[in-house]
């Protein structure tokens, strides 16, 4: 019987963990408050970009963690004739910063994410060059295994502290932050990054249940 268990358990751990996913179409779906997201995903890693200057550049990528996440940002350049270097600068206050590009036009793309990360988001604004909060307009692309969904977020759509998430099926591979400039530069600008899994399927709860229903019961033979 001891034997038995012993062959069972690794499969019973393996279906648990594995659950019941198919092939199914991949699909992206966007959240524009921060609790509906927590709602629909699993476990959670916020970046609040603590400890980035926001006096002096930053160069690209710059690699970070989101709680138990990791994930690489990278400076996209959108303006090759630009004076400037082409890095990160960050905007806020010491005490709260955020991430931003050092030079107008500039975009960022995060990817790289930590195996199981299916969901990300932010809040994500304009800035000025004084690393304030500013009315334009900025566009969030987000990528999964089906293509790329868009949204553009403008002045009179969000506030400073609005919210955009992406929740993918399969799992978001990247997403991107572009500024649309219009009259004065605008720096596009991303705080309170968060990284999340997905929230696992009833089955796996089943699964999981048997195997330590399993797992209790060989303790229980191996005492006797």
């Amino acid at each position: 019987m001891a034997s038995i268990l012993k062959r069972l358990l690794p499969l019973t751990a393996a279906l648990a963990l594995a659950g019941v996913t198919g092939a199914a179409q991949a699909t992206v779906t966007v959240y524009t408050s921060l609790s509906s997201f927590l709602a629909a995903v699993g476990t959670t890693g916020t970046d609040t970009f603590a400890g980035l200057s926001i006096t002096g550049t930053t160069a690209t990528p710059i690699n970070r963690t989101a709680g138990a996440f990791s994930y690489v940002g990278t400076v996209i350049n959108n303006t090759p004739t630009a004076t400037g270097t082409h890095t990160f600068f960050g905007g806020g206050t010491t005490a709260d910063p955020f991430l931003a590009t050092n030079i107008a036009g500039d975009g960022m793309s995060f990817s790289g994410f930590s195996a199981g990360v299916v969901a990300a988001g932010g809040n994500f604004f304009a800035s000025s060059a004084a690393g304030l909060y500013t009315a334009g307009s900025v566009t969030v692309t987000a990528t999964d295994a089906s293509g790329t969904i868009t949204q553009v977020i403008t002045p009179t759509s969000i506030t400073a502290g609005s919210f955009l998430g992406f929740v993918s099926t399969t799992g978001v591979t990247s997403f991107t932050v572009t500024s649309v400039i219009a009259g004065a530069s605008i720096w596009p600008s991303v705080d309170n990054l968060v990284l999340a899994t997905a929230v696992p399927e009833p089955s796996t709860y089943a699964m999981l249940l048997a195997g330590l229903g399993l797992t209790g019961f060989a303790a229980r033979r191996r005492r006797a």
